[in-house]
């Protein structure tokens, strides 16, 4: 199964607002094993960049005033997700950016049926705990040392090797118990399945059947059912 794990940097918290997406790092997973492919952007967004915001991921205006503007890189962006699955951490926000930015170039949002958020499975697996990218890498000992402020390719990096220990990953066999990968993904999937239930197969023979057989049954010479007389 191929699957895209994304992240997303900004310039706020909420498109509605006039904020606007800055990066996007995409990494591509076929079984739960990181391909080698990758899909990388930062985005110029005609915009001034918070000193908060800049803080975060330390991409400033200047930087930016450079780069690609989101519509030129779009196509490419969305031949790279196909119709995958779209594994983000607390995707609602990304999955807002993404659909903002998309709406603004005039194309349909994605649907909120490809989303997997990783914030939800980890509340799953992990009631009452910490559920940070940060305090989940520190769980399943994801190294990021390298990591000085945030940045889309990454997070989008960090966030693969959690999400395959978070669905089972190497552990698969020792951690989780058989069936317990799929009630996890059950929990949080967006997708909505309709169960399909077929009528009960009569088993009671029918009337001509009881007759053919009798007629059958008169036709056995000697039957053992009666001594072979």
């Amino acid at each position: 199964m191929r699957e895209i794990i994304f992240d997303t940097e900004t310039t706020g918290l909420d498109p509605k607002t006039g904020d606007r997406m800055v990066e996007i790092g995409c990494i591509e997973l076929v079984n739960r094993v990181p391909t080698g492919a990758v899909f990388h952007a930062y985005f110029n967004p005609e915009r001034d960049m918070p000193a908060e915001a800049e803080a975060v991921h330390g991409l400033s205006a200047a930087f930016l005033s450079d780069k690609p503007r989101f519509p030129e890189k779009v196509a490419e962006l969305l031949a790279f997700l196909g119709e995958a699955p779209l594994v983000a951490h607390n995707a609602g926000f990304d999955f807002a950016f993404l659909n903002f930015e998309l709406a603004q170039c005039g194309l349909e949002p994605v649907c909120h049926s490809r989303m997997v958020d990783t914030v939800k499975i980890a509340r799953v697996r992990h009631p009452g705990a910490k559920l940070s990218l940060d305090a989940l890498c520190t769980r399943y000992g994801v190294d990021r040392s390298h990591r000085t402020r945030h940045g889309a390719l990454l997070d989008a990096e960090l966030l693969a090797q959690v999400y395959v220990e978070l669905t089972g990953g190497r552990q698969i066999g020792l951690e989780l118990a058989a069936g317990a990968v799929d009630t996890v993904m059950a929990a949080v999937t967006t997708i909505v399945r309709e169960r399909v239930f077929r009528p009960a197969r009569p088993h009671r023979a029918s009337e001509a059947e009881l007759a053919a057989h009798a007629a059958f049954l008169e036709t056995v010479k000697a039957p053992l059912w009666n001594g072979g007389a």
